[in-house]
């Protein structure tokens, strides 16, 4: 699915949050597949194509970032954009979703799984925010730059040279061969942050609204949520160890599965997605 054909399809749902952007193909069960920080539902691009057969897959944008759009005075948090979540699904008329998410997006489906289990058939966690790990050591000179006023000029910069974006100064630590990420990827990811000044504020809010707080509150439901759960975890993610994988293997008693991609980062479910998409059709016929 090229951006432009993802782009096209594109569709959006008005909610108490704001109106949301999202993606849906396929058929049957609802999957519900939430990004992280900085990219969009274009990030489960692969999964949209290849899981329609057994899934009608839905990846929305989340509160401050792709076409999403929202009030300047929204909250922007994790534990935010999960109350949208269930919103979202609301405005659709889904009952219960499989959950899939990533990294900020592993965070607020954990928090949409515990505070709501009656919502989530399943869950399919990957390297992502979990209990008191985030905001990643790695990422927090990105966070400073934002709060010292500097975003907008580092979005610039990656768009301007998208080498930089894939080097180590930037987003390239989240990739297991970052060169092999096309410039319309990184276009379709951070231009809607430039669209505007209100969405260059807007993703300013979402960073300077990192919590752990959020992901820590949730631990009591996590210990009690009885939804078959995969963890799938990348070996060699700068921004959250693999220890982490284990936490929430022990922590979720719904978990079936935790698997390890050797070698695989942050983005792994965009670059191995064969494997993964495996992973998610074992996960979802032995769930179901």
């Amino acid at each position: 699915m090229t951006p432009t054909d993802f782009n096209a399809a594109r569709r959006f749902v008005d909610t108490p949050s704001g109106r949301i952007a999202y993606v849906e193909r396929g058929s049957g069960p609802v999957a519900l597949f939430v990004h992280g920080v900085l990219v969009n539902g274009y990030l489960w691009r692969h999964q949209l194509q290849a899981l329609g057969e057994v899934r009608r897959c839905i990846a929305p944008d989340l509160l401050a970032h792709g076409a999403t759009t929202i009030r300047p005075d929204q909250p922007v948090s994790s534990a935010a954009n999960a109350q949208m979540l269930l919103q979202f699904i609301d405005a659709l008329g889904i009952d219960r979703v499989d959950i899939v998410g990533n990294d900020s997006g592993g965070g607020m489906a954990q928090i949409l799984a515990a505070l709501h289990p009656q919502r989530v058939r399943s869950l399919a966690l990957t390297d992502c925010d979990t209990h008191d790990n985030w905001p990643p050591e790695a990422f927090k000179p990105f966070l400073a730059l934002s709060a010292s006023g500097g975003l907008e000029g580092a979005l610039q910069a990656m768009l301007s040279d998208t080498s930089f974006y894939r080097s180590a100064a930037a987003l390239g630590p989240a990739y297991e061969d970052p060169d092999r990420v096309a410039d319309a990827t990184i276009e379709t990811y951070l231009r809607p942050h430039l669209a505007s000044p209100q969405r260059t504020r807007d993703l300013a809010r979402f960073l300077a609204a990192f919590d752990p707080a959020d992901t820590v509150a949730v631990e009591p439901g996590l210990k009690a949520l009885q939804a078959p759960t995969l963890v799938a975890w990348g070996t060699h993610d700068v921004y959250f160890d693999l220890a982490w994988s284990h936490w929430l293997a022990r922590t979720i008693p719904g978990t079936r599965r935790r698997v390890s991609f050797d070698g695989g980062r942050l983005f792994f479910p965009e670059e191995r997605w064969q494997a993964f998409n495996d992973e998610l059709r074992a996960h979802w016929a032995a769930a179901s």
